[in-house]
């Protein structure tokens, strides 16, 4: 693991470092900039809340958890604005995700590669793990990586609909294992990120002994933290994921911030679509409107 991390650390500092170089790229401008928050009755006075999304291939009705209340707010002012309205499920993978959201996708060119249309901000992550997992019809918000984004915080508007497939129990020992190290990168992240001033500075003296010495420094107190918590899936995920299935590896990466109530047929359909070489279905599979629903 102490590979790993040594390695994320060469990413994540160049990752760092770029900001201040060049603050006014667009991307670090996107990525400071707070999501506006949803002020209506429906958004603050509820916990969960659902929404229909109408598809040329059918209905389907997700339930926004009320426990990710970012996520829940911003997807219902999308969806009172009508942003979805005709855009497409841009990116679609057998057995794993069908995803949507990107604005660019309502005038998209045949074979035209999508993917980054988006507002012009981010989410903070609210992920609640394990309560919320990437089980099968679970709802989540897409999001750029870990090495320029090791906050992990949610794209504006991309969201994805879990499909994927069962697990057994190697399969089930193998995530776990994941699940470890991906906790520890996690707080080696977050730790990387509070010393961001003092990276650039180091950087910028060329101190490179101080910068293995932090390296290291980080590298122990992360995996110590990650050694204190018990990793395991709960008997809800294992009995989850060996029954319907999901995705685990995404679990404690992405905010999980609702799912699939009604309509899973429908994302079936979705799934099965046939693609090009980006994951883009051949034939448009756009979303008509959504709408709350009681």
């Amino acid at each position: 693991m102490k590979t790993h991390l040594k390695i994320l650390w060469l990413i994540l500092t160049a990752a760092i470092a770029l900001p201040a170089c060049s603050k006014s790229s667009p991307a670090t401008t996107v990525q400071n900039t707070p999501a506006p928050m949803q002020n209506t009755a429906t958004a603050a006075d509820s916990g969960n809340v659902k929404v229909k999304i109408t598809t040329t291939m059918g209905d389907i009705t997700v339930l926004l958890y009320g426990d990710t209340p970012r996520h829940r707010d911003n997807f219902i002012r999308l969806v009172d604005s009508n942003y979805y309205d005709s855009t497409l499920f841009h990116r679609v993978i057998d057995k794993f995700m069908i995803q949507a959201g990107d604005p660019d996708s309502r005038t998209a060119r045949p074979g035209q590669q999508l993917g980054a249309g988006g507002p012009d901000y981010k989410i903070d992550a609210e992920i609640v793990f394990p309560r919320h997992f990437h089980k099968r019809g679970a709802l989540a918000a897409a999001r750029q990586g870990d090495q320029v984004n090791p906050l992990k915080q949610s794209s504006g508007s991309q969201f994805y609909i879990v499909t994927g497939d069962t697990l057994n129990e190697p399969q089930i020992a193998q995530y776990e294992q994941h699940m470890r190290m991906s906790r520890a990168q996690s707080i080696f992240n977050q730790l990387a990120v509070a010393q961001r001033d003092s990276i650039i500075e180091m950087q910028r003296r060329g101190d490179r002994q101080g910068l293995q010495a932090l390296q290291n420094s980080l590298i122990e107190q992360a995996e110590a933290r990650a050694a204190e918590m018990n990793v395991a899936m709960t008997p809800e995920m294992r009995a989850a994921y060996t029954t319907v299935g999901g995705a685990p590896h995404l679990d404690g990466e992405y905010t999980v911030f609702g799912e699939v109530i009604d309509g899973m047929d429908v994302v079936q359909r979705i799934e099965a679509a046939e693609t090009d070489a980006a994951n883009r279905p051949l034939q448009d599979i756009r979303i008509l409107h959504c709408e709350v629903v009681p």
